[in-house]
């Protein structure tokens, strides 16, 4: 119902819809896909109705009071130059209407204002509902009040959040990847082509997928057991890593180092669980793709990830020595989250902030690029070739040290599919236009290797895995339910 009430609310005031939707996205009431999206098919349908008028009222009006040749002229004219007068309109408030009526009274060519109009409001839309998100407040309705608003909102405004991008919340990291995306979806016909980038994995990836179906198919796994809600697992040894069979960006994720806590874990999950043997040692996450035709694929990023570490003073508790760091504080709470903040360590104490490889968690994402190796690129290609119908993704990492990544020795813990990023972008030397640029690339090349993947029908039973010439480097761990273990 709020949905559709936004939308509808679009055909009284578009910036106060979008503003209301931004409210409830920050109140956390509504989540920032379904709230843009709502106000983008307000927007799209008051568009395309007002050009409906102006086509089927306007003109009958129009040649009763303005001469033939006059009217065929504005037409020529407007339609020369469709794009950038609805796309200026629609960033400058008191144009839209004359604009869109002028449109079709001028009976311009449907097909071509339509994705005029849709290109403008898929840009405009995403970015006043992420701002009235953002900021908290709600964007004046018209640009006339920006004084007042300068004023007002941006003492309010979180700059410290801003000043390093890799903090920004995710969805407005990603709205300037919008026009890249329309711009792909219409190049290659389809919205969703890129999800065939990985026919072998659900939905290629992108959300939903089963860990632990993916994992099955990989060499040098540790060893890993999928156990139910409140079922029971008995371990070896700890400590292991308890994470959601389904699920992103470390939510979840875990590190348990006994009988209890595992329980107590497993007894809270949601669903399935996966629990597998803990693996020390370095971290990298090693991004790769191979175009469906190609025999060998390519390592596209590498992410070196560091675990950041505090050293205590023997006066100053953990919450203080964080928040010295200036990078660590802008993410103290999540720390926090997992520690005793009011905890004094002693002197010289070393204390880990963070255990977990995510960069949600705190932990420091380097570019590793440079430690790209033909031994390295030549496992990393062995592995995705086991998994049937893999193209395109992530391989997250241990390994004993860099000599040993480069030599192309590792344990893959997690392969995530086209729903993942290169992470090195979050390098804090890594400027803001260079990190989109990578983003547009990887993103160019999951549409085209999805767009080769549904020109050949090809299907992932039909690959060769390589594995099969070659045993199989994964244990079981023992569980009380042997039909949950992998």
């Amino acid at each position: 119902m709020h949905l559709l009430l936004l939308a509808l609310a679009t055909f009284a005031s578009e910036d106060l819809a979008c503003a209301a939707a931004g409210a409830l996205i920050a109140r956390g009431q509504l989540s920032f896909l379904s709230g843009t999206f709502a106000c983008f098919a307000g927007i799209c349908a008051g568009d395309l109705l007002l050009y409906a008028a102006g086509r089927f009222f306007g003109r009958p009006i129009a040649r009763r009071l303005v001469p033939a040749p006059r009217i065929a002229s504005a037409s020529a004219w407007i339609s020369a130059r469709g794009a950038r007068v609805v796309l200026i309109s629609r960033f400058t408030p008191g144009l839209r209407l004359p604009t869109y009526l002028a449109a079709g009274l001028l009976k311009t060519s449907f097909p071509a204002f339509a994705m005029y109009f849709l290109l403008a409001a898929a840009l405009w839309t995403p970015a006043l509902v992420g701002a009235s998100a953002f900021f908290g407040v709600k964007l004046p309705l018209h640009w006339a009040g920006l004084a007042f608003f300068a004023v007002v909102a941006l003492p309010r405004v979180p700059w410290r959040r801003l000043a390093r991008w890799e903090f920004w919340p995710v969805w407005l990291a990603y709205l300037p990847l919008v026009p890249w995306w329309l711009w792909l979806a219409a190049r290659y016909r389809s919205f969703t082509v890129f999800t065939a980038a990985n026919p072998g994995i659900p939905t290629g990836g992108l959300v939903g997928e089963s860990k632990s179906a993916i994992l099955a198919h990989l060499p040098w796994v540790p060893e890993f057991a999928t156990v139910p809600p409140g079922g029971r697992c008995e371990p070896r040894n700890y400590p292991v890593v308890c994470k959601p069979d389904v699920g992103e960006r470390g939510r979840g994720v875990a590190i348990v180092r006994d009988r209890q806590s595992l329980q107590r874990y497993l007894n809270q999950a949601a669903g399935p669980t996966i629990v597998q043997k803990y693996v020390d040692g370095e971290e990298f996450g090693v991004f790769y793709y191979r175009y469906p035709h190609e025999p060998k694929g390519r390592i596209f990023s590498i992410t070196r990830k560091v675990f950041p570490k505090v050293i205590g003073d023997g006066s100053s508790t953990l919450a203080g020595l964080i928040d010295r760091d200036p990078r660590a504080r802008r993410i103290a709470a999540a720390y926090l989250a997992e520690l005793d903040g009011a905890r004094v360590p002693a002197r010289g104490e070393s204390v880990p902030l963070v255990e977990i490889g995510a960069h949600c968690r705190g932990t420091i994402f380097l570019d590793g690029s440079s430690l790209a190796t033909e031994e390295l690129r030549a496992a990393i290609d062995y592995a995705a070739q086991c998994h049937p119908g893999f193209f395109f993704g992530r391989f997250d990492l241990r390994t004993d040290s860099i000599n040993s990544l480069q030599q192309g020795r590792f344990r893959i813990l997690e392969l995530n599919g086209v729903g993942a990023e290169a992470t090195h972008i979050y390098d804090p030397a890594i400027a803001l236009l260079e990190a989109y640029r990578v983003l547009y690339r990887q993103w160019s090349i999951a549409f085209a290797c999805g767009a080769e993947n549904r020109r050949s029908a090809r299907r992932h039973s039909q690959h060769e895995s390589p594995c099969r010439s070659r045993p199989r480097q994964q244990a079981v761990l023992s569980v009380s339910d042997p039909t949950s273990a992998r």
